[in-house]
C-alpha cells in the first residue's frame, strides 16, 4: 500500500506539473464603444486585482474610468461595477490603482482629474464612491501603498514626489512634499514610478536614474544610494522588489533597452547583475513589471507579457509569454501595459491598451525553481477522514486543490487562516486524493484518502 500510494503520488505531481511555454488565456474584455485616447489610440490601461469578501476581482483602466469585474468563475466573468473618472474622454492615458484594507485608490494624469477612493465592502453587488477630490492633488502618474506603514506614494502628476497617511483611509492627511520638504531632493528630482516596502522607497527617476530612499521617518528623510549610471540606461520607468529583499528589477521604457537585475543588499554600492530582454527586435520595449516568488512578471507594450524566473539572478530565463498585441514593434506606445500575478486562484491579469483586459491560467507557468516544502511542514488530520480535513500550521498557505486520481481538478479553496477546516461531506466521493498546498513561495503535495 505504501508504495502503491507513493506512485501515485510522484505520477500525479508529473501529470500536474506545468511545463508549456504559452499561457492559457482564459477571457478578453473589450468594449468597443469607449474610445481611444488622442495619444497612441490607447483606450485601456492599468490592471490591478484583489480579494474582497472572499472573491477575486480584476480592475482595468479606460479613457472613461474604472471598470471592475468578478472572477468567482473563470467561465463566466461579468463586469459588476464601473465608476466613471472625474476626467474622461480622448485626452485620457494615464490611470493607475491601489488597494488597501477594502478601499480602491484611483488616480489619473490628465486634465482636471482627482483622487478617488472606492468602498469595496458592498462587492459584488457594487462598490461606492467614498472620496472624490483634488484638495490634495488633481493628478497623478503612479501609486504604492505601503501597507505596513498605511503611507500612500503618489509620484509625478502635480508634485515630483508626495506622500499621504492613510490612517483614516477615507481621509488621506498629506505628510511630505518631497519637492519643497526634503533639502536633498533637487538631486533626485521627478519621480516616473516606486516601489515601497516598510518605509524604504526604490524611486525610479526616469533619465536621472534609481535611488533607495528611508522614509520610515517621514520628517526625516535619508538618502540611502543611487544608480545614475548603467548598462541600457534609457528612461527609467519602473521596477519591483524581490520578497527577499535583495533584488530589485527595473525597466527602462526605451526601445531596445534590456530589464536591468540589480542586487540592493548594499545601498551604497547597487549591482547590476544581469540584463533580459523579451528578443533581439530593436523596438521591444518593457513598460511594467512585478515580482511573484522568483517569477517576474513583466509587460512588454509590443511583445505582451513575460515570465522570467530569477531564481538565479545572475542568470534569469524566459518560462512563459503572451502576445497580446495585433502591432509589430516601432517606435510608439503601443500594446500591453501591466500584469497583475497576486491572485491566489492562480490567475494572472495583463491589460493591454488596444485590446483590453486579458485573464490568463497562472498556474499554467511552469514553477521553475519554486521551493517545494517539506511534508512535515504542514499536518493534514484526520487522514483517513470521513467529513472534514483539517490543516494546521497553514497560516502561509494561499490555496488548496483536491486532485483525483486521474489529475482532475475536484475542489479548490482559498484560505487565509492559520487552521483550516474543509468539509468534504457532500462534494468528495470516497477514494484516495492528491491535496496540493500553494503559497506565494511554494508548492507540495500529500496523500488523502476518503472513508
Amino acid at each position: 500500500m505504501k508504495n502503491l500510494i507513493f506512485s501515485l503520488v510522484i505520477f500525479l505531481c508529473s501529470t500536474l506539473a506545468f511545463s508549456q511555454v504559452n499561457l492559457s488565456k482564459i477571457y478578453n474584455w473589450q468594449d468597443t464603444t469607449l474610445m481611444g485616447s488622442a495619444a497612441f489610440d490607447n483606450t485601456y490601461n492599468e490592471v490591478w486585482g484583489f480579494v474582497q469578501n472572499q472573491k477575486e476581482y480584476a480592475v482595468i483602466g479606460t479613457t472613461e474610468g474604472t471598470h471592475i469585474f468578478d472572477l468567482t468563475d473563470p467561465n463566466n466573468i461579468p463586469l459588476v461595477d464601473f465608476k466613471e473618472g472625474r476626467f474622461r474622454g480622448r485626452y485620457v492615458i494615464h490611470r493607475d490603482y491601489h488597494d488597501y484594507k477594502g478601499y480602491m485608490y484611483v488616480v489619473c494624469d490628465e486634465g482636471q482629474s482627482s483622487l478617488q477612493i472606492l468602498d469595496l465592502s458592498h462587492l459584488p453587488d457594487s462598490t461606492a464612491l467614498v472620496y472624490d477630490e483634488d484638495s490634495l492633488f488633481q493628478r497623478s502618474h503612479n501609486i504604492f501603498i505601503d501597507s505596513a506603514r498605511g503611507v500612500l506614494y503618489s509620484c509625478g502628476g502635480d508634485k515630483q514626489l508626495t506622500l499621504f497617511s492613510l490612517a483614516d483611509p477615507t481621509h488621506p492627511k498629506r505628510l511630505l512634499d518631497c519637492q519643497t520638504d526634503v533639502p536633498f531632493w533637487s538631486s533626485i528630482g521627478y519621480i516616473h514610478d516606486i516601489y515601497v516596502e516598510n518605509g524604504i522607497a526604490y524611486c525610479n527617476a526616469g533619465t536621472n536614474g534609481f535611488f533607495m530612499v528611508d522614509f520610515t521617518d517621514p520628517k526625516n528623510a535619508k538618502l540611502l544610494g543611487s544608480l545614475t549610471q548603467y548598462p541600457d540606461q534609457g528612461y527609467n520607468h519602473s521596477g519591483w522588489l524581490h520578497p527577499k529583499g535583495n533584488i530589485y528589477a527595473m525597466a527602462d521604457e526605451t526601445w531596445g533597452m534590456d530589464i536591468k537585475i540589480l542586487d540592493v543588499s548594499d545601498p551604497t554600492d547597487i549591482k547590476v547583475l544581469s540584463q533580459i530582454n523579451s528578443g533581439p527586435d530593436p523596438f521591444s520595449v518593457a513598460h511594467n513589471l512585478i515580482f511573484k516568488g522568483d517569477l517576474l512578471f513583466v509587460s512588454y507594450y509590443y511583445d505582451g507579457v513575460y515570465v522570467f524566473d530569477i531564481s538565479d539572478p545572475s542568470n534569469p530565463t524566459t518560462i512563459a509569454k503572451y502576445d497580446t498585441s495585433p502591432f509589430s514593434p516601432r517606435t510608439s506606445y503601443e500594446g500591453c501595459w501591466g500584469v497583475y500575478p497576486f491572485l491566489p486562484s492562480g490567475l494572472l491579469l495583463a491589460s493591454d491598451m488596444q485590446e483590453g483586459l486579458f485573464v490568463f491560467d497562472g498556474n499554467s507557468v511552469p514553477t521553475g525553481n519554486k521551493m517545494t516544502i517539506e511534508d512535515n511542514d504542514f499536518n493534514i488530520y484526520p487522514n483517513p477522514v470521513a467529513n472534514h480535513m483539517n490543516i494546521s500550521n497553514a497560516s502561509s498557505i494561499k490555496r488548496i486543490e483536491i486532485y483525483n486520481t486521474t489529475g482532475s481538478l475536484i475542489e479548490t479553496k482559498i484560505v487565509n487562516q492559520d487552521i483550516i477546516s474543509i468539509d468534504l461531506e457532500n462534494n468528495i466521493p470516497k477514494g484516495m486524493f492528491v491535496v496540493r498546498l500553494l503559497g506565494d513561495n511554494f508548492v507540495t503535495t500529500k496523500m488523502l484518502m476518503k472513508i
